[in-house]
């Protein structure tokens, strides 16, 4: 008679077998709520960043500057509370003055931020439409250039003098493709 051979696995080799699979399951798991929590961060950074910037907005679109001094408050969006703190400084340019806005969960601790903001407002604002910006309390107009004693003589920058210049051809260019044989 001849022996016969047991084909299949033993007991500690299905033991080894769950445990490697059990550890690579772990590290799926882990890999998976970790991006779940990075996503949810980068969502909470993004809606706090959003309430800064609002507020930046607010504040600049108010006729008057702000005073110069600390405030905070609450807003919602996205379905949840927010707490946002302002502190405005004066800059070395007395008509503008710097914004900082730093932004966190109203239930997350005092000293923490999740989102900062930075701004200017001032008085050096270009009317709209306009790229020309008014100084206050920088005289009427431009500042004078040195060596233009005779500015009323000569035509301003900024417009088109009459005619061509004298070294370029008024006539357009020909039509490239006036010069190509036609096929017979």
């Amino acid at each position: 008679m001849r022996a016969v051979k047991a084909v299949g696995f033993t007991l500690i080799e299905v033991m080894v077998a769950l445990v490697v699979i059990a550890l690579g399951m772990l590290g799926v798991i882990q890999a998976v709520s970790q991006t779940a929590s990075n996503s949810g961060y980068l969502r909470d950074k993004s809606v706090a960043h959003w309430v800064g910037m609002n507020q930046l907005t607010l504040v600049r679109l108010q006729k008057s500057a702000p005073g110069i001094d600390k405030s905070s408050d609450e807003v919602e969006m996205a379905g949840r509370r927010w707490k946002w703190t302002m502190d405005v400084t004066q800059t070395p340019v007395d008509t503008i003055r710097r914004i900082d806005i730093s932004v966190r969960p109203a239930d997350a601790k005092e000293d923490s931020s999740l989102a900062s903001v930075t701004g200017f407002y001032g008085a050096a604002v270009a009317p709209p439409g306009t790229t020309l910006i008014a100084w206050q309390g920088a005289g009427d107009g431009p500042p004078a250039r040195q060596g233009d004693e005779d500015d009323e003589q000569q035509p301003p920058q900024d417009q088109p003098t009459e005619g061509p210049p004298e070294d370029e051809d008024p006539r357009p260019d020909p039509d490239p493709t006036d010069h190509i044989p036609e096929e017979e």
